[in-house]
């Protein structure tokens, strides 16, 4: 097959994908980059708090972080990977992409604002993305590892071994539960699992341990789970129309709304700017509408390309000092749906000229079990 555009369309062939990452690599300097959060935030960013897998915030790990814009920040991990990511997400978003596949793929990705680098450390190279969380009142958020085999092709004896001792029946089931978050209604508060309980589930408690993600204390959210099937339907789809690409250790992100607080369909809520919930509660939670914007306006408009694509209903304004601040009075935000699915986590994405059988196998398992429960 011969090989298409790198601006709009992911390569037929690794050589060429090599090609852009030595472009990559020739932008940036990955010789200072060192993947450290330093001894302070950066920037106004701090940690994002609705984190339920992969490396977090620590001494030798950034984790996942919220911008003061509202938007999410992953730290690029060292080549090949960082890069092989990096040069997914600009494909799969390039404006002149004429790939109907790679088009009809970005409805289920978190759209994404290009790269981020903070001012005192500019080789510190983060991915800018969507916060999926930030219409959700109460998120509550589970991440599964799909496919049959969670290693690229290009591992090392050594590394597929590793993997494998990890989770043995990742080859038999298709997907691991890395972590979830669940909004209980009688406490008002969040239990949380991590990796190591995923990995505990056999065959035979997998479906259990999914149950929980959807029991909320009182009842178990069917709805949230029929909502969910349909969406994780529609990227089984997607996978079955294309073949040019093949994912490895890639996740889907699941997020349902565990707040009972509705009215007419609506959530209603207060936003204060972001200063004021600074000074409040030291952070920036998710739901915060408004944020003290760190980026100098120019002509009174947001200097910064990816600040009018941003999913904010904002109002600017000059500030004393020349640096913009951002002010939401108040805003109701309309319930359009309830549940989210969608596919994170592209460091191992490889060019293919078959079916991607292992990520499909694993969605078939997973849809399964899902629908198991909503029988029960």
């Amino acid at each position: 097959m011969p090989n298409r555009s790198v601006d709009g369309q992911i390569m037929d062939s690794s050589s060429r994908m090599l090609e852009n990452w030595k472009e990559i690599n020739i932008k940036y300097d990955w010789n200072k980059w060192n993947g450290t959060i330093g001894d302070g935030l950066m920037d106004g960013c701090v940690p994002f708090s609705h984190q339920v897998a992969g490396h977090k915030c620590g001494i030798n790990s950034t984790g996942v972080l919220q911008h003061p814009d509202g938007t999410i920040l992953k730290q690029l991990q060292p080549p090949p990977r960082g890069p092989r990511e990096m040069l997914f997400y600009k494909q799969v978003y390039a404006k002149d992409c004429t790939d109907k596949r790679l088009l009809d793929l970005q409805q289920h990705l978190p759209k994404s604002y290009g790269s981020w680098a903070p001012r005192e450390s500019p080789h510190e190279l983060y991915l800018k993305l969507e916060d999926v969380t930030r219409r959700f009142l109460q998120p509550c958020i589970m991440d599964v590892k799909i496919g049959r085999r969670s290693y690229d092709p290009f591992a090392s004896q050594e590394k597929r071994e590793q993997q494998i001792k990890k989770y043995p029946l990742m080859e038999e089931i298709g997907f691991l539960l890395l972590g979830m978050r669940v909004y209980q209604i009688n406490s008002d508060s969040y239990i949380t699992h991590d990796q190591s309980y995923g990995r505990s589930l056999g065959k035979d408690t997998v479906k259990n341990g999914l149950t929980r993600f959807f029991h909320n204390g009182q009842v178990l959210r069917k709805d949230a789970i029929s909502q969910i099937i349909s969406k994780i339907q529609r990227i089984l789809r997607w996978f079955e129309s294309q073949r040019q690409l093949h994912f490895y250790a890639s996740s889907l992100l699941l997020v349902y709304e565990g707040s009972p607080d509705t009215v007419n369909g609506m959530k209603h809520k207060r936003a204060e700017t972001g200063r004021q919930l600074l000074q409040s509660n030291g952070h920036f939670p998710h739901e915060a509408l408004s944020v003290q914007c760190s980026l100098i306006q120019v002509g009174g408009t947001c200097s910064q390309p990816f600040c009018s694509d941003l999913p904010h209903n904002i109002q600017h304004d000059r500030t004393m000092n020349g640096v913009s601040g951002a002010r939401v009075e108040e805003e109701i935000i309309k319930e359009e749906e309830a549940v989210e699915v969608k596919m994170i986590d592209f460091a191992h994405v490889f060019p293919s000229d078959s079916p991607d059988e292992g990520y499909m196998y694993g969605l078939r398992n997973l849809l399964t079990t899902l629908e198991q429960i909503l029988k029960d």
